[in-house]
C-alpha cells in the first residue's frame, strides 16, 4: 500500500474516532414524545458511514417530573428536584455535555445547571445566537409556546434584540393549549395530531398577520404537529438548533 493511502486511512480513523467521541446526556420526558423525536433527529443530523460514528447517547426519560407549566403558573408542584436527579443520573454515566428537550423547563435551567459539574446546553442562548447568525434583519418573532413560557418571558428575555410577539389570550389558551394539553385532541395526549395541526397554524397565521418575521416553535411538541412548509413565514425548531450546536454545524 501507498504512503499515501495509508495516511489517508488513518486521518479518516482519526477523524471518526474524534469526531463524535463526546457522550451527551438527554435530560427527558417532557414529555416522552418530544425527547424520542429530539433523539431521532439527532442520529438523523449525525454524519456517519456506521454505527460506531454515532454520539454516545444516555437518555434519562422521566415521564414523572411535575408539569412545568403548572409550576411556573403557581397551580403545580416544581420538577427542580426530579430534574435535578435526572441530571445527576446522568452524571453517574460520565456524559461530557447535556440538553433538555423541553423548553418551558429551561425557566428551571440555572437551578439544574448548578447541581452537576458538567454544561447542559441552554437552548434560548443558542437559539439567540443563532438568529443572528441565520436572519440578520428581521425585526418581530412570533413564538408559539405553553402558557408557562409565555408568562415567564423566557424568550423576551434572550430575545431582547427583537420585538417578540406571542398570540393574543384567547388564541393562547384556545388554540395554543388546547393543542398542546387538550385530553381530546392534545399533542401531550398521543392522539392523531390533525386537529392539533389546524389549531397551531391558525395561532401561526395570527402571529404572521401581527408582522412577525419568523415563527418560534417554542415548545417541543409543536414541532410533532406542524412543520416549516405550513406557513409563509420561516418556522424555526429551536431543538434543532441544538443539535447543530451538538454535531459541530453552528
Amino acid at each position: 500500500l501507498s504512503d499515501k493511502f495509508l495516511k489517508s486511512d488513518l486521518f479518516l480513523l482519526r477523524k471518526r474516532f474524534f469526531m463524535n467521541n463526546k457522550v451527551i446526556g438527554i435530560i427527558g420526558g417532557m414529555g416522552p414524545e418530544a425527547t424520542a423525536n429530539f433523539y431521532m433527529n439527532l442520529i438523523k443530523a449525525t454524519k456517519v458511514n456506521v454505527d460506531q460514528d454515532h454520539f454516545r447517547v444516555i437518555i434519562d426519560s422521566n415521564s414523572k417530573i411535575p408539569d412545568r407549566t403548572k409550576a411556573i403558573l403557581g397551580v403545580g408542584e416544581s420538577p427542580v428536584n426530579q430534574m435535578i436527579d435526572a441530571a445527576k443520573n446522568l452524571e453517574k454515566t460520565g456524559v461530557d455535555i447535556g440538553c433538555i428537550p423541553c423548553i418551558t423547563a429551561h425557566y428551571f435551567i440555572e437551578d439544574v445547571s448548578k447541581a452537576v459539574n458538567y454544561p447542559i446546553l441552554n437552548v434560548l442562548k443558542e437559539l439567540e445566537r443563532f438568529i443572528e447568525l441565520r436572519f440578520s434583519n428581521i425585526k418581530k418573532i412570533g413564538i408559539l409556546a405553553t402558557s408557562g413560557t409565555v408568562n415567564s418571558e423566557l424568550f423576551t428575555k434572550y430575545l431582547k434584540d427583537y420585538h417578540v410577539i406571542y398570540p393574543s389570550k384567547e388564541i393562547q389558551q384556545n388554540k395554543v393549549m388546547e393543542a398542546i394539553y387538550s385530553d381530546e385532541i392534545g399533542i401531550k395526549s398521543g392522539k392523531d395530531f390533525k386537529e392539533a395541526k389546524r389549531l397551531l397554524i391558525e395561532a401561526g397565521e395570527y402571529l404572521i398577520n401581527e408582522g412577525a418575521d419568523v415563527l418560534i416553535a417554542g415548545c417541543t411538541e409543536i414541532v410533532l404537529a406542524i412543520k416549516p412548509e405550513d406557513f409563509s413565514k420561516p418556522l424555526v425548531d429551536p431543538m434543532e438548533v441544538v443539535i447543530k450546536k451538538l454535531i459541530g454545524e453552528i
